[in-house]
């Protein structure tokens, strides 16, 4: 065990050395050189030569198709297909929009199909965002609060509290806000999840073998196998990014406060602020790759309760982006704050290829027991890869890999990480 370790921590030392090498030599170059080496993307190395030199107009859209080959612990080998697609009207300082469906299958018998919209229209004037999910679904839980995985014990495994369980999930989240000031939105939203044919597969209540999930919905008076959330939402956004696809530099910021109705049999009032920033520094006056982001965001349940399922987690948030090296449903509370900062530069002179560095943190609740938010925090960190498809719209595909505490997986996404 130690000798695997000690290999482990080398390949990862090395890695990083490798990254941070390219890194401080593209930052060197970047600002000689960056006006004598034209950006490149990927599907100009398929065309005919003589078509590089023709001036062509800036596209206001751009189609992308591509396979999906991935694997991640909760999912295991994923195959199946994402198609995006971006698209801005036809004023200079119209900004980009994104959509994307995605449909895979993996290896654990998961189907998962999702649609996600990131959308300014009316010449920036209304801001859409969308999160639509069908999954059906297979997920170990591991309990709640961010303690679940200790800092002192090397030979823990977090295989050892996992605890299997199937179920079907729908997810409609839509808001849509109008421009009220200088990048400043206000509007509202509507929120549906459904959780149906919930099988918990270690549970046995007649030899008391509960599970995380059983004893939480229970005690504050849930189904165990089906139920329902449905809210509506106000919220507050603010938005100076010079590009929703791959921003160089501007702020996000997002406050959403949403009511959740007890209408259904097992339903229980609640109420839930979720808050979001994103920030983006450009580091180089000639070269935009170099950018330093930050982003932040987190949930807080201000009333009434909600079933476990329904609970934040890491992975819940609208691109499935956030808790990079650890497992999706990993850390999950009442409460979550998420905090992730990435470096991004450029690799090869023609930005084809860039790296990324990355580090994150995640802290979640637990009020049955009296965990609070931030009392434990999971760090994680690590390296990723993008390969510029569009320049126009400054499309990536990006892989990336995470070490976590106990943990580590691998992502492939199209855009960037946020």
């Amino acid at each position: 065990m130690r000798n695997n370790n000690t290999i482990n921590k080398l390949a990862i030392i090395s890695a990083i050395s490798f990254l941070l090498l390219f890194c401080q030599f593209s930052f060197a170059q970047s600002d000689n050189d960056s006006l004598k080496c034209p950006i490149k993307s990927l599907p100009e190395f398929f065309r005919k030569k003589d078509s590089l030199f023709v001036v062509k107009p800036l596209k206001n859209d751009f189609l992308l198709v591509l396979p999906v080959l991935s694997v991640q612990p909760a999912n295991g080998f994923i195959y199946g297909a994402i198609s995006q697609y971006t698209f801005k009207d036809k004023q200079p300082d119209d900004k980009y929009s994104t959509a994307y469906l995605m449909a895979t299958y993996t290896t654990k018998k998961q189907l998962l199909i999702d649609v996600k919209n990131n959308l300014i229209l009316h010449h920036n004037k209304i801001y859409m965002g969308g999160d639509w999910r069908y999954y059906k679904f297979s997920q170990s839980n591991y309990g709640l609060g961010s303690d679940i995985i200790p800092s002192d014990e090397p030979d823990f495994s977090i295989s050892s509290i996992a605890q299997p369980m199937k179920y079907d999930y729908f997810k409609f989240h839509q808001t849509a806000s109008i421009l009220v000031a200088d990048d400043l939105f206000v509007g509202g939203g509507i929120h549906f999840d459904g959780y149906m044919n919930i099988f918990d597969q270690t549970l046995d209540v007649a030899n008391n073998q509960l599970t995380y999930h059983y004893v939480y919905n229970t005690s504050h008076g849930f189904s165990t196998n089906k139920y329902f959330v449905k809210g509506i939402s106000a919220n507050v956004i603010y938005d100076s990014r010079d590009n929703l696809v791959n921003p160089n530099n501007g702020l996000f910021a997002n406050v959403n406060y949403k009511t959740n109705l007890g209408i259904e049999k097992n339903g229980s009032p609640s109420s839930v602020l979720f808050t979001e920033l994103k920030y983006y520094i450009p580091l180089s006056k000639t070269n935009k790759q170099h950018v330093l982001a930050f982003w932040s965001y987190a949930q807080f349940l201000t009333k009434g309760n909600l079933p476990y399922l329904n609970l934040p987690a890491i992975g819940g948030d609208q691109q499935s982006r956030s808790g990079k090296g650890y497992t999706q449903g990993l850390l999950r509370g009442q409460d979550l704050c998420y905090f992730e900062t990435e470096y991004r530069f450029p690799i090869t002179c023609n930005q084809l290829l860039s790296g990324t560095v990355f580090a994150n943190f995640t802290s979640t609740s637990d009020r049955d027991r009296d965990i609070q938010v931030l009392q434990f925090i999971q760090p994680a960190f690590g390296i990723g890869l993008r390969l510029l498809i569009d320049k126009a719209t400054k499309t990536n595909v990006m892989a990336s890999y995470g070490w976590g505490r106990h943990s580590q997986s691998f992502y492939i996404n199209t855009g960037e990480s946020f």
